[in-house]
């Protein structure tokens, strides 16, 4: 079940809302009960196999935790809490999502016939073991108490607003919450906000541009002239900024209804002037979470300059595996980490010499060039599309086609990924006339993004697979 779905916005956020919202504020614990109630059943209604195995997961991390803060000073029994912790999820993620690229690489480069296995991946299995990793961590770092109760644990695992497609919360930010958030009217008010900017983007925009782009990767090579290969390139870019971050601004907006504050998971990537930069803005859970829980305890910068390019490229390689399990995505991940090296021994101070618009220009075609490989998975695929890139092929006619058909779109699409819309959104915060016409504005989003799911058919979240 997506959140821009009828099944979500007109059977179970109202009904999880209400069965909420009638239990009085001060029987929490019966509140966050609905919560993980709500939470397995939103797990359930999409992923009905996998909600045992995330049960599991969830119940290991408890008990590694509680092992490892029970375990005092005695460091053997620390570490085999953290060790379980780690098998146990690291498993889970190896088989689900990796056995079957293992086996066929085995095949294609040993000759064998090794059968592969049909194993389905559970949605949403890269976030929720990420998340019961970084609490179990924490636990063993100190950061954190391991908590006493475990259906809060798993309330804080399942919370069904970041379950299969994030952010990553990190226990710390809404351990205090669990227990003592006092979720009031500004609370629903502001966080419906978020959650109607966020379905507009991905329903009005989102989709929109994602239409365009898969028609154009979908191209026979021989008839994909290099304009429009570039400007497929670019509308993917468009389709998972504003599909990522919907869902991000979704789950944002729905976690403040109830009364906890998720972080930010993005901060206008594309605007960024460098590659650091953008990585600075795009998925920052992600990249905290790998730069805290792998870089640095891998040895970060302290250890030389040789370590610390292994370490990085460590980190990325894994990065781009996280995406999903195909050649690309390493691919992907590298492309990444040979650029910010570049860039932090190389290229940073010749590019802070540069005009902010060529450092713009810079940052952006190496982005979009980016996302070509993480959205071929098929290597031929990729090398073609790559080639349609750069053979200078010309013929404008299907790219002022697709440019003028989707005008508002992308006039709406620019400014969106910018600061400014949402500076006007919040100009004259405290002027009646202004709230009235935010609430005039967030309707119109709205009827326009119902209308937009009853007549479209393109309506997947990208990563919804990972």
């Amino acid at each position: 079940m997506v959140f821009s779905s009828f099944s979500f916005l007109i059977v179970f956020f109202p009904a999880v809302c209400l069965c909420y919202f009638l239990i009085p504020r001060r029987f929490r614990t019966l509140r966050n009960l609905v919560l993980l109630a709500f939470s397995l059943l939103f797990y359930f209604w999409g992923e009905a196999r996998g909600v045992l195995l995330m049960l599991a997961v969830i119940a290991v991390s408890y008990f590694s935790a509680l092992l490892i803060e029970r375990a005092g000073e005695r460091r053997s029994l620390r570490r085999l809490g953290l060790w379980v912790e780690l098998l146990v999820c690291l498993g889970v993620l190896g088989y689900f999502k990796y056995a079957g690229l293992f086996l066929r690489t085995l095949n294609s480069l040993l000759s064998l016939s090794v059968s592969v296995p049909e194993i389905i991946m559970p949605i949403g299995i890269s976030f929720f073991t990420f998340q019961s990793m970084s609490y179990v961590f924490d636990v063993y770092r100190g950061k954190v108490a391991a908590q006493r109760n475990p259906l809060y644990v798993a309330l804080y695992v399942s919370l069904f607003p970041q379950l299969v497609a994030g952010p990553i919360v990190r226990y710390e930010t809404i351990a205090a919450e669990i227990t003592g958030r006092q979720e009031g009217f500004e609370d629903v008010y502001q966080g419906l906000q978020r959650f109607i900017m966020g379905l507009g983007k991905k329903l009005l925009l989102a989709n929109a541009f994602g239409a365009e782009a898969e028609t154009i990767f979908a191209m026979d090579s021989a008839l994909r002239a290099t304009p429009t290969a570039w400007l497929g390139a670019f509308l993917y870019g468009l389709q998972i900024y504003f599909d990522f971050s919907a869902y991000s601004d979704m789950a944002i907006g729905m976690g403040r209804m109830f009364g906890f504050h998720f972080l930010e998971n993005f901060n206008y990537p594309y605007t960024a002037k460098s590659i650091t930069d953008f990585w600075r803005r795009w998925h920052i859970s992600l990249s905290s979470w790998f730069r805290d829980y792998v870089y640095i305890p891998l040895g970060g910068n302290r250890r030389g300059l040789p370590r610390q390019i292994l370490n990085l490229f460590a980190v990325w390689a894994l990065t781009g595996l996280w995406h999903g399990a195909s050649w690309n995505f390493v691919l992907w991940g590298l492309y990444w980490c040979v650029l910010l090296i570049l860039e932090k021994f190389l290229l940073g101070k010749a590019l802070e010499k540069l005009p902010g618009v060529l450092r713009h220009a810079y940052a952006l075609i190496l982005i979009m060039l980016g996302w070509v490989i993480f959205n071929c998975t098929e290597l031929p695929q990729l090398g073609g599309y790559l080639a349609d890139l750069f053979r200078f092929r010309g013929g404008f006619d299907h790219t002022l086609l697709v440019l003028r058909q989707n005008v508002p779109e992308f006039l709406f699409g620019a400014a969106l990924c910018t600061p400014l819309p949402l500076r006007l959104f919040r100009r004259g915060a405290d002027k009646p006339w202004a709230e009235l016409l935010r609430c005039l504005w967030l309707l119109i989003v709205l009827v326009l993004s119902v209308l937009a799911l009853t007549g479209s058919s393109f309506n997947a979240f990208i990563y919804f697979r990972f």
